[in-house]
């Protein structure tokens, strides 16, 4: 009898321990005790890492280099060509820039080349031709204050020849006026033969001229000039100079 109650004691001790370890647990899933759950999923800081790791500081997907990276050799040479090419034309594209913004200057004997040379026609007209040899855009201005050889002034202009804008040379660039040097019919008085020439060049009040002067050659035999002589203005064109 007595072996009988302690079994029985037994048995009920055991099951109230089953009773409160299945109280236990639901307490846990009730948020009141410890979790167990977090070895299955992750944690909110690694979550983060992730994701933080996975974008730039402003939140743009990272690009994936390999991805874009060329396959083969020639692919290689030529997205380096690619590369290359364009650096190149970023360089001519600030060098140009950069010339372009360059503040013009007066044309003169120092950032020009002026050449002298008879023409056959018009009969008695010498060209003047001015080329831009500065890296700056130049403008010339009214027109070319000639001295030939033994004269005590310059000639005066064709006021008809005056164009409607003042000439700009670009580096390279050439300008031109002509010379009327003598009268066709003889008409005119002290005819004589120069054999050397200055060129002034007047600046943009047109009151005077500025900078070096030019001593383009002549023919060696010289050219016959005579009180008729005359210039032109500076024009764009060689065919308008010419026209007068």
């Amino acid at each position: 009898m007595s072996n009988l109650r302690t079994s029985r004691t037994r048995l009920v001790a055991a099951a109230a321990g089953t009773v409160l370890a299945a109280l236990a647990l639901t307490a846990c899933g009730d948020g009141t005790g410890t979790q167990d759950e977090g070895a299955a999923t992750k944690s909110p800081s690694a979550s983060a890492s992730t994701d933080a790791g996975a974008k730039t500081p402003e939140g743009a997907p990272l690009t994936d280099s390999t991805a874009a990276a060329p396959t083969t050799a020639s692919g290689a040479h030529q997205a380096a060509s690619k590369t290359s090419t364009a650096g190149r034309t970023s360089s001519k594209g600030s060098s140009k820039g950069s010339s372009a913004t360059a503040t013009p200057v007066t044309c003169e004997g120092s950032n020009t080349k002026t050449v002298a040379a008879p023409l056959t026609r018009p009969v008695n007209h010498l060209l003047l031709t001015v080329t831009n040899t500065g890296s700056r855009t130049c403008f010339l201005y009214g027109y070319p204050a000639v001295r030939f050889e033994g004269a005590q002034s310059v000639p005066p202009v064709i006021e008809d020849s005056q164009p409607q804008a003042v000439v700009t040379l670009e580096p390279g660039q050439s300008g031109y006026a002509s010379v009327n040097l003598s009268a066709t019919d003889g008409s005119a008085a002290h005819g004589r033969t120069a054999k050397s020439l200055t060129v002034w060049f007047q600046g943009r009040s047109l009151s005077g001229s500025v900078g070096r002067s030019a001593t383009p050659a002549l023919p060696a035999k010289g050219v016959y000039v005579d009180d008729s002589l005359k210039v032109t203005y500076w024009q764009q064109d060689m065919d308008d100079a010419v026209s007068w």
